[in-house]
């Protein structure tokens, strides 16, 4: 049971990535899927979250009209689409399921599942 995020980067301000979170072992449409990042010096930082009983999705002020999250049940597969990238988005991305969206963050009373990290830096 793992979760492996991917597609991170080097892009310019004002560019545009997709993050992809693929799971191995268990179905994420039986979860909340939620994305987070940790800039350096910085505490993590829940930024999109998307339920699995309705597809809503919740995002943080600081990425909201930016990014979108979405999930392919099929592919068993989550992602991050990010647009309009800011030197602050820089940081490293991971994806994790839980059991509800807690606005922009996935929670739950278990541990999480989540797996290592992909790293977005944002440069010009």
């Amino acid at each position: 049971v793992q979760l492996q995020a991917s597609g991170g980067g080097l892009v310019q301000p004002g560019g545009s990535l997709r993050l992809s979170c693929a799971a191995s072992g268990f179905r994420l449409d039986y979860h909340a899927v939620g994305w987070f990042r940790q800039a350096p010096g910085k505490e993590r930082e829940g930024v999109a979250c998307i339920r699995n009983s309705d597809g809503r999705t919740d995002y943080s002020e600081s990425v909201k009209d930016r990014f979108a999250i979405s999930r392919d049940d099929v592919k068993n597969m989550v992602y991050l689409q990010m647009n309009s990238l800011k030197l602050e988005d820089t940081a490293v991305y991971n994806c994790a399921a839980g059991a509800w969206c807690l606005g922009p963050s996935v929670t739950s009373p278990r541990p999480l599942t989540e797996g290592r990290g992909t790293l977005v830096t944002v440069s010009s």
